[in-house]
């Protein structure tokens, strides 16, 4: 079991018979005598990726959930879904598009994964914080390159995805891109 006031980023906790995956927590002490201390959590369900907002006492405590995670490496995208190998077991992993959601912009082919099993199936995916993408089309620069040097373009990456990137980058080049935010980090 584990206290509201010791969960983490990333912990896998069971909240009304559902399991969830924290995604931030801030605690706040109380400001009056007798009040107790409050943690605010954003959880996401790991069944139906809706993400929600949570507020629990400190002393409430909750069951991790058993969650196995696999690691695995995408290899290629068809009308079945997506499809995955398992590094363990070098078995084929097929998930749904549904299952893969808003992570089908940063997916490109060898890229290893986390595949997080639940009751037996596979309920979502996890990224590692930072993918380096090709971008395979650029807004042509809105001004010259010189001292000031800043703005951001809109540019097309190898897998379809529009990001944001500084005016200096040009199609063809590699970019390192942060999967939770979708912001570009810079040249690769």
């Amino acid at each position: 079991m584990i206290a509201a006031n010791e969960l983490k980023r990333k912990d896998m906790i069971i909240i009304d018979s559902d399991p969830y995956k924290v995604l931030e927590i801030t605690v706040s002490s109380p400001s009056a005598r007798g009040a107790s201390t409050m943690v605010k959590a954003k959880v996401r369900h790991l069944l139906n990726s809706s993400v929600q907002d949570k507020n629990f006492k400190s002393t409430e405590k909750f069951q991790e959930a058993d969650v196995q995670i696999t690691e695995a490496d995408y290899l290629y995208k068809d009308i079945n879904g997506y499809s995955f190998m398992d590094q363990e077991t070098f078995e084929m992993v097929e998930l749904s598009a549904e299952l893969v959601g808003e992570y089908d912009g940063f997916l490109h082919e060898n890229l290893r994964v986390k595949i997080l099993v639940y009751n037996g199936a596979p309920v979502s995916i996890e990224l590692p914080q930072y993918v380096n993408l090709k971008v395979a089309e650029a807004e042509p620069s809105a001004q010259l390159a010189g001292a000031a040097g800043g703005g951001i373009k809109n540019a097309v990456l190898e897998t379809g995805k529009t990001v944001k990137v500084p005016q200096y980058i040009s199609a063809g080049e590699t970019v390192r891109v942060n999967t939770e935010t979708g912001e570009v980090a810079g040249r690769a």
